[in-house]
């Protein structure tokens, strides 16, 4: 029995439940235990955590001392290290996951001016270390995709001014979510159905986006070093070792591709990256044009993807794929979309945020913890800091086929998280409380069969329009919908049986 001045809840894990004792001040007591038989725990963490990320996000934050987030902060880096030391290869080839996403978007604005590689590099690697060590998971910073697509379509005005300037009115509306407790408020109000279904949106978004863009162009012979061979190759080894869970698939086709990339700018007789140190340059973004405003055009389309893909479907994706790490809250992960895009931007750094795709990315290729981003970050900070606008040929050079078949991977793993819409969602579970015994006692709500199609469709209406309109807002708003007609037609339903409880008797037996 815990001592009358604790109380005592718990939160849901796949794999196990994790009580949570927690005194009546909000200072935290937590013990988290898992199934020591699943191979993703083969060490039992003890450590405290913040209160906030474990109770209901909706629920006011407590006041927390600085001593705690002190500890919480050495405890968070304590796992950072133990996992690096446990698992080294699998941080580092985790820590390449996300190249997929970060590669051709990063390139392709650098090449027509949109965004200095040098400050990209630079501050997308200061971010990624930081992430590292504030939050101690495989968070990824990567580019804001509407805005990239907007500026590299020439639907808008595709300066670096107006770039930077459409990455910080997204900053400031994320900002203001996130202080005022919208974002918080959007957690409780969104179902879990509709979360699930951007996560599958998304990732099949990847997988199609890497036939399309990255392998369908390719031919079967030409070049040697990029053709559907070589694409073909990477997805059978990738295929031969999903139940090798510590080989290193992505850090080995990364040194591949790295290889086929220097044989083909020595071949093309392109310039090699030479020492180029970074000089920032500030830049005052275009918030208004004279007789325009492309830049909030373009922060108009980015709003939404960076709410539901980057902030609510991340947190809900931390909390699936790594439940023995304290999952970051919701105005936090937002507080750190809006800090990243209020600095770097000012010296024509890319916008930038975090993403569902790239966090499921790093965990198939082994992150399991901050190690591996802050390794990214270290690497991307010194090439900007050396070798700068230098290394554009290079990367250009980057084979398709390999990075092609990295983002499959990852919109796989993204995609495969919805299978647990029905069985293990958090909305299904339910726990007892008040007293030590009584915390380990969790029941799963079972769904009827109706129930269960009510979900499967409302997850699937959100996939669907993101999928066809290629927009999240629209499949936010299709599942909504779904939703809301279904607990429309529930309440008439009952309301109609209220009136004539009679009638329900059926005609024929």
């Amino acid at each position: 029995m815990l001592p009358a001045q604790f109380y005592s809840t718990a939160r849901s894990t796949p794999y196990g439940v994790a009580p949570l004792f927690i005194a009546p001040n909000g200072v935290h007591l937590t013990v988290l235990t898992f199934a020591p038989h699943h191979p993703e725990f083969r060490f039992q963490p003890r450590f405290p955590v913040l209160l906030d990320e474990y109770l209901d996000e909706a629920a006011d934050p407590p006041a927390l001392t600085m001593t705690s987030w002190l500890t919480n902060l050495r405890r968070r880096n304590d796992h950072n290290v133990s996992t690096i030391r446990r698992a080294p290869l699998a941080e580092l080839s985790g820590s390449l996951g996300d190249l997929g996403t970060l590669l051709p978007l990063t390139i392709a604005l650098a090449v027509q001016g949109s965004v200095d590689l040098a400050s990209t590099l630079v501050f997308s690697g200061l971010f990624n270390i930081l992430t590292g060590l504030f939050f101690g998971i495989p968070l990824p910073v990567q580019p804001m995709k509407a805005i990239a697509s907007a500026a590299l379509s020439g639907r808008e005005h595709p300066s670096m001014a107006v770039v930077t300037a459409a990455g910080q009115w997204v900053a400031a509306a994320v900002l203001v979510m996130s202080v005022t407790g919208l974002l918080r408020w959007s957690v409780a109000v969104v179902p879990v159905p509709v979360v699930k279904g951007i996560q599958l949106g998304a990732g099949l978004s990847l997988i199609l986006g890497a036939g399309t863009s990255l392998v369908q162009p390719l031919r079967w012979l030409h070049p040697v070093l990029d053709n559907r061979l070589w694409a073909l190759f990477a997805f059978l080894v990738l295929i031969a070792t999903q139940h090798l869970p510590r080989f290193p698939y992505a850090l080995s086709s990364f040194v591949l591709a790295l290889a086929f990339a220097l044989v083909a700018v020595l071949d093309a007789h392109h310039g090699l990256p030479s020492v180029h140190l970074w000089h920032p340059s500030f830049g005052i973004p275009a918030w208004i044009g004279y007789h325009d405003a492309p830049a909030l055009w373009m922060a108009i389309g980015q709003l939404p993807l960076t709410t539901l893909n980057s902030i609510i479907a991340v947190h809900a994706l931390a909390a699936d794929l790594l439940p023995g790490v304290p999952t970051p809250s919701v105005t936090s992960i937002g507080i750190s979309v809006a800090l990243m895009n209020l600095t770097g931007t000012w010296f024509g750094a890319m916008p930038v945020c975090h993403g569902a795709g790239g966090l499921a990315a790093q965990y198939r290729f082994g992150a399991r913890s901050g190690a591996s981003v802050i390794i990214l970050g270290t690497v991307k900070l010194a090439l900007g800091l050396v070798f700068g606008q230098t290394l554009i040929d290079l990367l250009r050079q980057y084979p398709k086929s390999l990075l092609g078949i990295m983002v499959l991977a990852a919109g796989l793993e993204l995609a495969k998280v919805g299978y647990t819409l029905n069985q293990g969602a958090p909305d299904l579970w339910a726990y007892a409380e008040g007293d030590a015994d009584a915390v380990l006692a969790r029941s799963h709500r079972k769904l009827t069969e109706e129930e269960r199609l009510e979900r499967w469709t409302v997850m699937l209406m959100t996939t669907a329009g993101i999928l066809a309109f290629r927009n999240d807002a629209v499949g936010f708003l299709a599942g909504m919908l779904c939703h809301g007609a279904y607990a429309l037609s529930r309440r008439l339903v009952r309301r109609e049986n209220a009136r004539s409880p009679t009638e329900r008797a059926p005609l024929l037996l």
